[in-house]
């Protein structure tokens, strides 16, 4: 159960935070003068809060549940990291790309969804991928409330017994656990960016 609600927490922060992320950098990316004033303001003050915080602010000022105050705070943490990925991925796209498409008619919607994003996207999966590891780690924040997730459960483990090396063991299982999942996930994001680079040069170019 432990792992499941450790997974259910980090799949869930990783989709909202993705999305409310995607949104945020694009909006600071705009250049509109309210809208990209007001996603950095948000972005600048949440990645210098600490993620442990947003989720006692979660738990203890908004109500919530442990699993939903863990989920809206790593969520409300992880959103404006991955918005300063996206803004610097659509940066490091080069000017004329902007030009060829306005000289095709695009709009602004059409130009970021065929000409911008795809070569941007490829740059952004380490990053992105990256922070989503940091998530499933971060996610043993939620033991401070009560959470009965991964780490909670295996220190109530680890509690019951008094010899160092059961101690030892258990801990042990666990940092195994979580290599096991970054690992797989990190492994199937170098694929994908591979595939997405085929065509477009070399990774990082």
């Amino acid at each position: 159960y432990g792992l499941l609600l450790t997974l259910q927490i980090a799949s869930m922060s990783i989709a909202l935070s993705f999305v409310f992320g995607t949104v945020l950098g694009a909006a600071r990316y705009s250049g509109l003068p309210v809208v990209s004033q007001l996603a950095g303001a948000y972005i600048e003050v949440v990645r210098n809060l600490p993620a442990l915080l947003l989720i006692l602010i979660s738990y203890f000022v908004l109500g919530q549940s442990a699993m939903w105050a863990a989920t809206i705070g790593l969520t409300i943490y992880t959103s404006a990291i991955i918005a300063e990925v996206i803004r610097g991925g659509l940066n490091s796209v080069p000017a004329g790309q902007w030009e060829a498409a306005r000289s095709q008619g695009f709009s602004f919607l059409q130009s970021m969804r065929y000409i911008v994003l795809p070569p941007a996207i490829v740059k952004m999966i380490p990053p992105i991928v990256s922070q989503f590891v940091t998530v499933i780690k971060d996610s043993s924040f939620a033991m401070a409330i009560g959470a009965y997730e991964l780490m909670f459960k295996g220190t109530i483990l680890a509690a019951k017994y008094w010899k160092p090396e059961q101690v030892i063991t258990i801990y042990i299982v666990i940092s195994l656990v979580y290599f096991v999942i970054n690992f797989a996930i990190s492994t199937v994001a170098r694929s994908l960016q591979v595939k997405l680079s085929v065509g477009r040069g070399s990774i990082g170019d």
